[in-house]
């Protein structure tokens, strides 16, 4: 009896051992996948958060442009109010707003540094490059784009006066003829015709550094100078006056510009340069001269897809040429001139816009 007691005891002991075993075994694949499906599940959420992240960050950092209006200057010469207008044309059809805004050629540069203009699409070096890099240095305006086009900026005579003053264009040559050049204005000393007084040319300054016996007498604006030429031509009377490349006037006139000194920067500043020891501009202006775009500050940042059109904007001397002469040729307004331009040349400007 003890013995069977003893033998249903060890059986009963077996069965829940291996019970017992069964029920270890389930439960650990149990917990095995009540652990495995929340990590699953939470390595998902931290997958999703990163890809949120990620496009917030996106977002924090895409490019851009500001509803403001791109403020443009108009200045005081043909072919920069046209090409004003061609900029702002451009501009506009890619979406922007733009604003003409009528304003010093020399003052320009300080405005942009006040906010209150965005960019300068003709910056010539030999009128405004003295002013232009100042602002520059400073770091309030960029030094954003170099033009194709290569200028000049001179005195300047038409072919007959060769003629009337032997040894041209050499600068000495004009300087021993410089009584042709004489009128009731400047008395026994000749006459340069030049630009307007803000250009700033330095004209004065070359007079008195080169020892010249001329006066200058200043335009009140580019047609004033044409006018002039065109009346001095009729019956071939002496005339040197200031002229530029691009420009109209060399498909319509021949002649050459005056050969002074060779351009440094140092003729500028330093009086020791050059063969005047005591005086500056004692030198002609730079005869390769860059034509230059510059924009404020902080234009990249403000407006960055204007910018990148702006910087692939690309001027040639024959384009610029034609700009003037569609108005002080063909008697264009500037506005009209630009239209055109822009409907002669839309797949140019259109790769401009698309990059």
């Amino acid at each position: 009896m003890n013995r069977m007691k003893v033998t249903a005891v060890v059986l009963m002991a077996l069965v829940l051992i291996a019970a017992a075993c069964g029920n270890d075994d389930n439960s650990s694949e149990v917990g095995n996948n009540t652990t495995t499906a929340p990590q699953t599940e939470a390595m998902s959420e931290d997958d999703a958060m990163t890809d949120d992240d990620a496009m917030a960050e996106a977002d924090d950092t895409a490019a851009v442009d500001s509803s403001d209006p791109i403020r443009i200057p108009l200045h005081n010469w043909s072919s920069q109010l046209v090409g004003a207008e061609v900029v702002g044309g451009i501009l506009e059809d890619a979406g922007f707003s733009v604003e003409y805004v009528p304003s010093d050629s020399q003052v320009v540069y300080q405005s942009m540094c006040d906010g209150d203009i965005e960019l300068v699409h003709e910056v010539w070096e030999g009128a405004f490059g003295v002013a232009f890099q100042e602002q520059v240095d400073k770091g309030c305006v960029l030094d954003f784009s170099t033009h194709n086009a290569v200028t000049r900026e001179e005195w300047w005579y038409p072919a007959y006066v060769e003629d009337q003053c032997p040894g041209l264009p050499d600068w000495e040559a004009l300087n021993a003829c410089a009584s042709i050049f004489a009128t009731a204005e400047t008395g026994d000393k000749g006459r340069f015709l030049g630009g307007p007084v803000d250009w700033l040319k330095g004209d004065a300054e070359r007079v008195e550094g080169l020892g010249m016996d001329f006066e200058v007498v200043n335009a009140g604006s580019a047609a004033t100078l044409w006018a002039e030429l065109d009346a001095a031509s009729v019956d071939e009377t002496p005339i040197v006056l200031f002229n530029w490349t691009p420009n109209f006037i060399e498909a319509v006139y021949e002649g050459d510009f005056i050969e002074f000194p060779l351009f440094e920067d140092a003729c500028r500043t330093d009086p020791e340069w050059g063969i005047n020891a005591e005086l500056t501009h004692d030198c002609g202006n730079p005869a390769d001269g860059y034509l230059k775009t510059g924009v404020g500050e902080h234009f990249p940042e403000t407006w960055p897809t204007a910018a990148a059109i702006v910087k692939r904007m690309d001027f040639t001397n024959p384009m610029l040429a034609a700009m003037a002469a569609a108005v002080d040729v063909d008697g264009k307004e500037p506005s009209e001139a630009a239209t055109e331009w822009l409907a002669a040349n839309e797949s140019l400007w259109k790769g401009w816009i698309s990059g």
